[in-house]
C-alpha cells in the first residue's frame, strides 16, 4: 500500500502524517473528533492551557478503547463456550 503524506490540524496545530490511503479518512475523522471533543470540554469546563484539554480527551477516549477491548474480550469468551458446547454436542463418542 502506497503512503500518503497528509495534515491534520489538532488543537489549532497541524500535523503532518504519513498514512496508507485506507487510514485516510480515519485519521481526519479521528482529528475532527478530538477538536470536537476539546471544544465541548472548554465549553463546560474551566480549563487553564489547551494541554489540560488535550489530556482529558485523551483520558476519555483511552478509556472508551478499553471498554470496547473488555467487552470485545467478553464476546470472544462467550462465542468460544458457545462453540465448545456445539462441538460437544455434535461429537460422536467413539
Amino acid at each position: 500500500m502506497s503512503e500518503l503524506s497528509i495534515s491534520v490540524f489538532v488543537a489549532d496545530r497541524p500535523y503532518k502524517l504519513s498514512v496508507t490511503s485506507n487510514e485516510e479518512e480515519l485519521v481526519r475523522q479521528a482529528a475532527v473528533s478530538v477538536n470536537e471533543k476539546m471544544k465541548s470540554y472548554s465549553e463546560s469546563y474551566a480549563f487553564k492551557d489547551q494541554q489540560d484539554l488535550l489530556a482529558m480527551v485523551a483520558l476519555e477516549f483511552a478509556t472508551q478503547a478499553l471498554v470496547h477491548m473488555k467487552d470485545k474480550s467478553e464476546q470472544i469468551e462467550i462465542i468460544t463456550n458457545r462453540l465448545k458446547n456445539v462441538e460437544g454436542i455434535l461429537t460422536v463418542p467413539k
